[in-house]
């Protein structure tokens, strides 16, 4: 496994911005980024110094071209945990581990909130990677909330080592299998005693041993217990840094305002931050 020196969670103007100054200043680093983001929706910007009147996916095509331009492009997936490892990380990126040194997250605001009984039954029956936990339920009943593009691709990967499937989504993926059973609907409630028993799909329930919740985004302190929150952001000092030595955050992820200018400059000052930090580990 090669480590690296700063894995950047989010391939949005934040983390690219961060990626590039990383990169100047010698470091190696993985952008890890899942679906487009709110910015390359945006039917016009027109508020970003030196770029009136542009399209969102204008501005988007211009940053990743930049980054691109330095050897910098976003490897498509999702994180699903962060475990910090005495002096490194340990990132579950779809299914696979990659180690860093350092951490930026730049992942957003997750718009999705959490449904009933999903935080108190998170690691008792809740998970958010099919691929992590999927052998504990081999031979079980589980249901896959498919909320993200390779939630499809987690579900099959379920059914294959012998657990019996059912995938809930507003519309049945193509590439589902057949042996996976599918519910349409949404997820509203998990429950039970002291692990998953039951899940609630639209208004009705029934039983289950675990349930996976594949959403595109996840709320940064559960991809990284203990991270301090403040009204509802991640808390950060002027140099982007948490309250978690070797992360540091950028980008909408630290609250309002939600401006792209705010984005790169905060992540220009997190990639900063981190050569810094990084270069007084090694003295």
């Amino acid at each position: 496994m090669n480590q690296i020196d700063c894995a950047i969670v989010g391939n949005g103007p934040a983390g690219l911005s961060a990626a590039i100054n990383l990169h100047q200043r010698g470091k190696t680093v993985a952008v890890l980024g899942a679906a487009p983001g709110y910015l390359a929706k945006a039917e016009q910007v027109d508020n970003y110094l030196g770029m009136p009147g542009v399209t969102g996916q204008q501005m988007m095509d211009q940053f990743t071209a930049h980054a691109a331009g330095m050897g910098i492009v976003p490897q498509e997936g999702r994180v699903a945990n962060i475990m910090p490892m005495g002096d490194t990380f340990m990132i579950n990126f779809s299914g696979n581990i990659l180690e860093s040194r350092s951490i930026i997250l730049a992942c957003g605001i997750a718009r999705a909130k959490p449904i009933a009984g999903e935080a108190e039954f998170l690691g008792r029956g809740v998970s958010y990677c099919a691929t992590c936990d999927g052998m504990l339920y081999r031979g079980k009943k589980v249901l896959v909330w498919g909320l993200s593009p390779e939630a499809a691709h987690e579900a099959n990967f379920l059914a294959s080592i012998g657990c019996d499937v059912s995938f809930v989504a507003g519309k049945c993926p193509p590439d589902l299998k057949q042996n996976v059973r599918f519910m349409p609907g949404t997820l509203k409630a998990v429950g039970g005693q002291n692990v998953i028993e039951w899940a609630q799909v639209g208004t009705a329930q029934e039983a289950f041993d675990g349930v996976f919740i594949l959403r595109s985004a996840i709320a940064p302190d559960t991809l990284l217990p203990g991270l301090a929150l403040e009204d509802g952001s991640i808390k950060v000092d002027r140099s982007m840094a948490t309250n978690i030595p070797g992360v540091y955050a950028a980008g909408d992820v630290t609250g309002a305002p939600l401006q792209v200018s705010k984005a790169v400059g905060e992540g220009l000052i997190a990639g900063l931050s981190v050569a810094d930090w990084l270069d007084r580990k090694n003295t």
